[in-house]
């Protein structure tokens, strides 16, 4: 079954390369088309156009096959080019001529668009919610290791004095930096296209004030052309987005490899996170941070994937469009994996201890000599040329003292703070 089946019959191959991965990728916005159609069958009702026995057969209806989806008896299959055919085919057979009624005043074009609103809403919110865990468990295990020292890397080169504290922290607060992403994407997406038709909206009464209410939208997309125009638009947001937060999750998994390394040995993975090797019988390798880290580089160049295929379409609605699902749907789903595993994997890392007392990290504590000289009445700048010399000629001696004075105070405050930017995160914020 078409949508739009006029009675011809359109070539096989032209078929099949034009549903592409139609049937596979739609089912991921199923359940949202089955409430989308709820909301257009009462607001049919409500305007004249379904009577309220009809309206009550295709509620009957979409409730039946929203529990075979959630049931797992729902599947697309090849008569169907894609899930909105399926639904309405499957109507159809349960209320007839009701079921034939359900698309009144309704294109397949904001038919999709509506569904992948409301699709790309719903996980920006349960991604959001995966986010902020792994925040808390970071901030845990912030105040769990505040002052267990960590050397400071800049240049690749032992900098200064950090601890465990402060990098779970730094992670922390970047997490909840790029959740400002997430909810400019979600403004996009909750924005409701359904009633703008295929683009030029409809000569019915219809109230589109009532769907968008009904759905959980926060706005109609008032323009019919406009509301077109989200199509691709939500996308890239939802990429970028995705691709802002990967990039902090990249970091933290490329400082996981390095820490685990024998030459740092900061941080031990439990042998039951670890992988080996076919010939070399000592490797425990951290293959499941070096996975996330080539997943979320991946991720990265998804907006530039979407960039291509929209970027030189005018206004209206183009079939450029479908592989949008294509670029974006797997990444989607991988994205949730990759936060899953961080939020299995990290509160068992452990945290060694007992490398700062190697003497390659004496340089770390330079800046604690200069400020124990200045704090005995020596001048910055005569401190400072004071401590590298003595670095050059050999007399440099650590004041290691000095190395946890005031590590725990600012670790104090700082979790604090950003435990408060986690109570007050809102994805969308009160009207």
């Amino acid at each position: 079954m078409k949508l739009w089946d006029k009675g011809f019959t359109v070539d096989k191959k032209i078929e099949n390369f034009t549903i592409g991965k139609d049937r596979i990728l739609d089912i991921y916005i199923a359940k949202h088309d089955m409430l989308a159609s709820k909301a257009q069958a009462n607001m049919l009702a409500k305007v004249g156009l379904l009577s309220d026995e009809e309206n009550e057969q295709l509620q009957k209806g979409l409730d039946q096959l929203l529990l075979d989806l959630e049931n797992g008896n729902f599947e697309i299959d090849e008569h169907f080019e894609d899930v909105h055919s399926k639904i309405e085919s499957e109507l159809i057979k349960l209320t007839g001529d009701a079921g034939k009624k359900i698309h009144v005043a309704r294109s397949r074009n904001d038919q999709v668009l509506v569904a992948l609103q409301l699709f790309q809403k719903e996980y920006l919110e349960d991604v959001t919610n995966k986010v902020l865990e792994l925040v808390n468990i970071m901030l845990k295990k912030a105040e769990e290791h505040k002052n267990d020292l960590l050397p400071g890397y800049t240049h690749f080169q032992a900098a200064m004095p950090n601890s465990f504290g402060m990098w779970f922290t730094a992670y922390a607060e970047n997490l909840l930096s790029d959740l400002a992403f997430f909810k400019a994407a979600y403004h996009v997406a909750d924005q409701n296209p359904l009633g703008s038709g295929a683009g030029f909206g409809t000569s019915f009464p219809i109230d589109r004030l009532q769907t968008t209410k009904e759905l959980g939208f926060s706005e109609l997309a008032v323009s019919s052309v406009g509301a077109q125009m989200l199509r691709g638009k939500t996308e890239k947001a939802v990429a970028s987005a995705l691709a802002m937060i990967s990039g902090t999750l990249s970091k933290l998994s490329y400082d996981l490899v390095m820490y685990n390394s024998q030459d740092l040995g900061f941080v031990k993975l439990p042998n039951e996170m670890t992988t080996g090797s076919s010939i070399m019988p000592h490797k425990k390798n951290p293959d499941v941070f070096e996975l996330t880290r080539a997943h979320c580089n991946r991720i990265q160049g998804v907006p530039n994937d979407i960039a291509l295929i929209i970027n030189n379409l005018p206004s209206g609605y183009h079939r450029d469009f479908q592989i949008l699902k294509e670029v974006l749907f797997e990444p989607m789903m991988q994205f949730v994996d990759i936060l899953d595993i961080l939020i299995f994997a990290l509160p068992q890392l452990e945290i060694k201890s007992g490398y700062m007392d190697q003497e390659k990290y004496d340089g770390i504590y330079t800046v604690e000599n200069i400020n124990y000289l200045i704090q005995n009445g020596t001048a910055f700048r005569d401190a400072y040329k004071e401590v590298g010399l003595s670095v050059e000629d050999g007399s440099y001696v650590p004041h290691k003292e000095f190395k946890t004075s005031h590590i725990g105070s600012i670790h104090n405050l700082g979790i604090d703070l950003i435990q408060d930017k986690v109570k007050r995160f809102k994805l969308v914020e009160d009207k």
